[in-house]
């Protein structure tokens, strides 16, 4: 197939919330598609999907459904990945994985674009969209990074629900109904669907974010601080996570400290060079309340990062506040970037 004429890109897990905004952003940054494949589990196949005004029929995903795939989407959880991503790419394809089935295997790029774009080149068949949570940190970072070198990293997450998906979405809109009325709620899904313990979510703040391990951070914690070491090429990089899910729809916020390298930074210096990275939107003005707010950053790719400020003890330490759409630039529109890396580089063919 020629460059740029068309290409045929499959979509798992169509139905889900990231499948949703995955086909939003295919839209939005006019990719160039020849044949569009939308595939789920056998309980959502069969269900219709409008794109582009055109009509498409949900199929199951099946190892044979890769037949003639150029470039595969996957978002419909890690045991699904795990299974069809290698089917995928042994018919040809190249699999943008959304799930975390991938990411810390040294074979498999773990892609920002804005930051890592480079590792792409060592693909063999198998791209890894990291966690949301680190996306937008790691685009917010990686300036002061190149700029000013980065030592530690200490970020407390406020992630929104629906970064556990629908059922969390769904959940978190009954209970406050509910609540609101005055009446008794049973909570079923949060902070983890097959835990035996839930707690409701709605007027409420969970510290769990997925399973706790033993070191007791838990998976969530855990997927941060490693993933943003293998992005940046730093497994020296000291970073700790604690990540907390509230009673918010859409958009994670992200309290963000950091120690650079170098000496004598001034506040300004890193305001002056976030207001001119890649993919980032200054908002800090405290003077007129200007700041990033997961309810203004929805529906937008962006990361949006304000709140600046030194420590007041470390000379090299600084505080943010970081806020990006959890299924934009944390999932959809990343993963969509890296799939338009891949075509304007020629990089469609595995490196072995």
């Amino acid at each position: 197939m020629e460059r740029n004429t068309g290409y045929h890109v499959a979509v798992v897990g169509a139905t889900g919330a990231v499948g949703e905004q995955m086909l939003k952003t295919l839209d939005a940054l006019e990719f160039p598609i020849s044949q569009l494949t939308l595939l789920s589990s056998a309980r959502s196949a069969g269900k219709k999907i409008s794109f582009k005004d055109e009509e498409y029929t949900v199929q199951e995903a099946k190892p044979e459904s890769f037949e003639g795939v150029d470039i595969a989407l996957f978002s419909a959880g890690g045991s699904v990945s795990k299974l069809l991503a290698p089917e995928a790419v042994k018919r040809g394809a190249v699999v943008v994985d959304n799930t975390s089935a991938f990411r810390m295997d040294p074979n498999v790029p773990l892609v920002v674009p804005e930051v890592n774009e480079n590792d792409l080149h060592d693909h063999n068949g198998i791209i890894a969209n990291p966690n949301c949570s680190t996306i937008q940190m790691v685009v917010a970072l990686e300036p002061i990074r190149q700029a000013f070198g980065l030592k530690k990293v200490v970020v407390s997450t406020y992630q929104a629900v629906s970064g556990a998906g629908h059922l969390a979405i769904d959940e978190l809109k009954s209970q406050a109904e509910a609540m609101l009325k005055g009446e008794t709620v049973e909570p079923k899904f949060l902070p983890v669907k097959a835990d035996k313990k839930h707690y409701p979510i709605a007027f409420n703040a969970i510290p769990q974010i997925d399973v706790f391990q033993e070191n007791g951070f838990t998976y969530e914690e855990m997927k941060m601080i490693n993933e943003t070491k293998k992005i940046m090429h730093m497994p020296e990089l000291k970073v700790a996570a604690t990540c907390v899910r509230l009673p918010v729809v859409a958009g994670h916020s992200e309290s963000v400290y950091i120690e650079v390298e170098k000496e004598g930074v001034s506040t300004d210096e890193v305001r002056t060079l976030l207001s001119q990275a890649d993919g980032v939107t200054l908002e800090d003005n405290p003077e007129e309340q200007i700041y990033p707010m997961p309810l203004l950053a929805e529906g937008k790719p962006d990361v949006f990062v304000g709140r600046i400020r030194k420590d007041l003890d470390e000379d090299r330490g600084f505080h943010l506040w970081v806020v990006s759409d959890n299924l934009l630039k944390g999932a959809a529109w990343n993963s969509v970037q890296i799939a338009w890396s891949l075509v304007k580089q020629d990089l469609l063919t595995r490196k072995n």
